[in-house]
């Protein structure tokens, strides 16, 4: 789990600089590396999820 925390960590990271590189200076190639980060985060974030209900579960 701590390496998945991990790697959430580095694409929002990467998510939240083009976003508001966007944002701030209209940069158009910024906002689509956001976008492309959004998706690759999605199924990390859907793993995550499952984790933590197993995790409860205990």
């Amino acid at each position: 789990m701590n390496e998945l925390l991990a790697q959430l960590q580095m694409k929002m990271e990467a998510f939240q600089k083009d976003a508001a590189l966007q944002a701030e200076k209209g940069n158009k190639a910024a906002g689509q590396r956001a976008r492309c980060v959004s998706l690759e985060m999605e199924p990390l974030l859907k793993q995550f999820r499952k984790l933590s209900l197993a995790a409860s579960k205990r």
